[in-house]
């Protein structure tokens, strides 16, 4: 049962951590033309606290995944990383307005029925 809740806490972990720098890079804005620029502007966002909890649930879905490797092999608990794209995309919709179309809505399907057929081969 633990196996699970770590790659539970991966997911979790993982999409925090994508809508997190998502929303603050939509707020800090466009990035710079310039070499030089970029590069100073992508330094300044590691002082934004959200930006920092963000690579913070990177490490800690990193230390989940090494634990449930652990439990599982990787053929069996890669597929459930799916879900990820599912959340990112559904939770994207809902709080950054991203649309939803009929080919993204097959395409989580798939992803959906892949991860069903995959996880009874344990």
């Amino acid at each position: 049962m633990m196996g699970y809740v770590y790659i539970f806490g991966t997911i979790v972990f993982t999409v925090y951590g994508q809508l997190v720098l998502k929303w603050q890079m939509d707020q800090a804005g466009a990035l710079p033309a310039g070499l030089w620029d970029k590069l100073l502007f992508l330094l300044q966002q590691f002082l934004n606290p959200w930006i920092v909890s963000g690579f913070a649930a990177a490490l800690l879905a990193a230390l989940c995944w090494m634990a449930a490797m652990t439990k599982f092999n990787i053929s069996y608990a890669y597929p459930f990383m799916s879900f990820s794209f599912v959340l990112v995309f559904l939770l994207s919709a809902f709080l950054f307005g991203d649309p939803i179309t009929v080919q993204k809505v097959l395409g989580l399907a798939l992803i959906i029925a892949g991860l069903v057929v995959t996880s009874q081969s344990l």
